[in-house]
């Protein structure tokens, strides 16, 4: 009996010994990935007017899980839809964008675009679902070293005949304009944001006092934002009302 239970004990000991020995490989063999330097990140925002099962693909394969939307019930613009953005690999890269309906109006956008490694960049998709456009720009991330926050303007409200006019962004604590004459699909740089206090920013016009839409926005501090407008730039057109001028923002980092 004394001898079956040394037995069991040794062999009980082995196995442990063999189960320790496999995980060990296991752990040692499975890298985590901490260095981005080498890949680009990337944000896409989807500002296409009507869409509404919008999939984005990285040269071939799928990127998004969930459809990006902007029906007149629901917008979910954002991927990935934290302040996280996707890392991919740098030199050129093929995307698509389609509805995956096989019966859907929306024709498949195309493109591609060279990225390099380090770099931050976004990716708008802009227009409406029978005319599918994007905008590609490197998005600047610097976290700054005060308590300030970094803010961007990005200028995609649709108009149904022709171009919209260039707006103003105007900062009722500051009692100034903050983006002058963006024009339509025009992205500007980054400026430095007071944070932690809440600022309404109205939409103008061009060199006017005619409010377009007014968000009160909060920024945090050492976070980089950037504000869109968006939606159908007039009201007393079909559909002005079902997708309204709107002026709103996300993180970028």
């Amino acid at each position: 009996m004394k001898k079956t239970i040394v037995i069991y004990i040794i062999s009980l000991v082995g196995m442990i010994v063999f189960l320790t020995a496999c995980n060990r490989d296991v752990f040692d063999t499975t890298a985590r990935q901490d260095d981005f330097s080498s890949s680009a990140r990337v944000q896409v925002y989807n500002v296409s007017v009507g869409s509404q099962r919008n999939f984005v693909y990285l040269d071939g394969k799928a990127l998004t899980g969930v459809a990006l939307a902007y029906t007149n019930t629901s917008f979910l613009p954002l991927f990935p839809a934290t302040a996280n953005s996707f890392a991919i690999p740098t030199g050129l890269r093929n995307f698509s964008v389609r509805d995956t309906l096989v019966t859907s109006i929306q024709p498949q956008l195309a493109f591609s675009e060279n990225f390099e490694g380090g770099k931050h960049y976004t990716v708008f998709i802009y227009d409406t679902m029978s005319a599918t456009k994007q905008k590609t720009v490197e998005t600047n991330i610097v976290v700054p070293g005060d308590n300030t926050a970094r803010v961007r303007f990005a200028n995609f409200a649709w108009l149904k005949a022709g171009v919209p006019p260039a707006v103003d962004v105007f900062s009722k604590r500051q009692n100034a304009n903050v983006f002058t004459n963006i024009p339509y699909t025009g992205v500007t740089d980054f400026i430095s944001y007071e944070s932690g206090v809440a600022d309404s920013l109205i939409v103008r016009a061009t060199g006017t006092a005619t409010g377009l839409d007014t968000a009160v926005l909060t920024f945090a501090a050492k976070r980089n934002y950037t504000t869109v407008f968006r939606g159908r730039y007039a009201f007393n057109e079909s559909g002005g009302a079902t997708f309204p001028r709107t002026l709103s923002s996300f993180i970028n980092y």
